[in-house]
Order: C-alpha cells, then sequence, then structure tokens
C-alpha cells in the first residue's frame, strides 16, 4: 500500500506541475490576447478621434465659408440697392430718351439739324464757361431753368 501511496503522491505532483505549466502558457496566451486587444481598441480609438478631427475641420471650414459668402452675397445686395437708387441714375435714363428723342428729330425734321446743333454748341460754351470758372460759383452748384419742355412720358396726361 505504500507503493500505492508513493505512486498516487508522484502521479499528484507530476498532474499539479503540468497542470501549472498549462495554467502558465495558457495565461500568457490570455494576456498576449488581450494586450493585442489593447493595442487594436486603441488603435480604432486614434483613427475614430482622428476622423472626427477631419470631420470637425472640414465642418469648420465650411460653416465659416458658408457665413463668408452670406457676408459678401449681403454686402453685393445692398451695394445692388445703393446703385439702383444712385443719384444720377434716373437722369441718366432721362438723358438717353431725350438724346434718342433729338437723334430721331435731327433725322426726320429738315431744318432741325442746324438749329439744333447751333443750340447744342451755345449749351456746351455755357457749360465750359461754368467749369472753368466764368460764371459765379453758386451757378455751378445751382443749375438754372431752362426753357425747354421736358417730355411727359405719362399716359394719363396724353389724354
Amino acid at each position: 500500500m505504500l507503493v500505492a501511496m508513493e505512486m498516487f503522491i508522484y502521479g499528484l505532483g507530476i498532474g499539479l506541475i503540468v497542470a501549472a505549466v498549462v495554467a502558465v502558457v495558457s495565461s500568457s496566451r490570455v494576456s498576449r490576447a488581450k494586450a493585442e486587444e489593447k493595442k487594436e481598441v486603441e488603435k480604432y480609438r486614434k483613427m475614430l478621434s482622428d476622423r472626427m478631427e477631419l470631420e470637425a475641420e472640414g465642418l469648420k471650414k465650411v460653416k465659416d465659408e458658408n457665413e463668408e459668402l452670406k457676408k459678401i452675397n449681403e454686402n453685393l445686395r445692398v451695394s445692388l440697392l445703393a446703385l439702383r437708387d444712385k443719384p444720377g441714375r434716373k437722369e441718366m435714363q432721362r438723358l438717353q430718351i431725350l438724346q434718342k428723342a433729338a437723334d430721331r428729330l435731327t433725322l426726320n425734321s429738315p431744318g432741325f439739324g442746324p438749329v439744333w446743333q447751333a443750340a447744342l454748341k451755345e449749351s456746351e460754351d455755357e457749360f465750359q464757361k461754368v467749369y472753368s470758372g466764368f460764371i459765379p460759383f453758386i451757378k455751378r452748384h445751382i443749375p438754372g431753368r431752362t426753357d425747354a419742355e421736358l417730355i411727359d412720358t405719362d399716359e394719363s396726361q396724353r389724354s
């Protein structure tokens, strides 16, 4: 019986040694797998963080560009309104209408051309005198009344 007991103790000792070796190898594999998993998780976190930073920068650039374009659009709208209501615009339109009328009269009315050219030359000379200092300074800023009647384009006054 002593031999059987000795065999049992030897078998138990060898089994415990094998179990300890298997436990050490298994725990090293598990720790290695956890370390690799941790590295992979950190890699994915870093990738996600980088992607979120890039997307945030891109979104910020798009928002900044959108704000800048809104400001430019508003400035252009204000400029357009200012140019549309700019003093002199209506006068320039009126001048173009009068020039077309004078051209038509010159072509269609015999005798109007020479009279018109003389009146135009007198007006140009007077204008030059105003800006060269022969006529007082005040006349430069307060236009005088003319004897010419303006053409009225309103339909209700024609009837």
